[in-house]
C-alpha cells in the first residue's frame, strides 16, 4: 500500500516501478485528476494547458510501467491499473485524453431516482464509441443490485 499526495508522487512511484521484485495485481489511483492543480501545472509548463500536459505525461508513465511489469510477469496474471476520476465540467477534454491512454473507460452517473447508470465508453476502433447499452444499478440493503440493462438514450 502506497500513498501519494500529488502528481510528483505518482510520477516517482511509477518511475521506480521497475525496481519491484514482485509486482502487485493492481495499482489503484483514486481521484486521479485531483492530483493535478491547474495553477501549479500552468506555472510548471509555462502553458495554459499545463494540467493537460501533466496528465498526459503521467498517464504515459503509468502505462509504460504497467506494460513493463506485464512483460516481466509472462505466465502470471497481469498487473492492472485502475484510475478513478470525478468530472466537474471538463469532461470532453479529459475524456479525449483518457481515451488515448486508458484501454477501458466506464462512466457512472446518477439517474436522479436513487439508481446509477454504468456505461462502457471504450472505443473499439476510430470513431466508434462503446456499447449502446447501459446497466442500471441501485443500492439495496448495502448490496449493489443490477436492475436492468437499457438502451442508451
Amino acid at each position: 500500500m502506497k500513498y501519494v499526495e500529488d502528481d510528483q508522487g505518482i510520477k516517482k512511484f511509477f518511475a521506480a516501478f521497475h525496481l519491484h521484485k514482485t509486482f502487485p495485481a493492481a495499482v489503484i489511483v483514486d481521484d486521479f485528476g485531483d492530483f493535478f492543480d491547474d495553477s501549479n501545472c500552468q506555472a510548471k509548463y509555462s502553458n495554459q494547458r499545463g494540467r493537460d500536459l501533466a496528465i498526459v505525461r503521467t498517464l504515459a508513465l503509468c502505462r509504460d510501467a504497467i506494460t513493463h511489469a506485464n512483460e516481466r510477469l509472462a505466465s502470471r496474471p497481469p498487473c492492472k491499473l485502475l484510475l478513478s476520476d470525478t468530472q466537474h465540467g471538463d469532461t470532453p477534454r479529459l475524456f479525449f485524453i483518457y481515451k488515448r491512454w486508458v484501454p477501458s473507460i466506464f462512466t457512472i452517473k446518477g439517474d436522479g431516482m436513487q439508481s446509477f447508470l454504468l456505461k462502457n465508453n471504450t472505443s473499439t476502433s476510430v470513431g466508434e464509441s462503446g456499447s449502446k447499452e447501459v446497466a442500471k444499478y441501485s443500492i439495496a440493503l448495502q448490496y449493489l443490485v443490477l436492475e436492468d440493462i437499457v438502451d442508451e438514450e
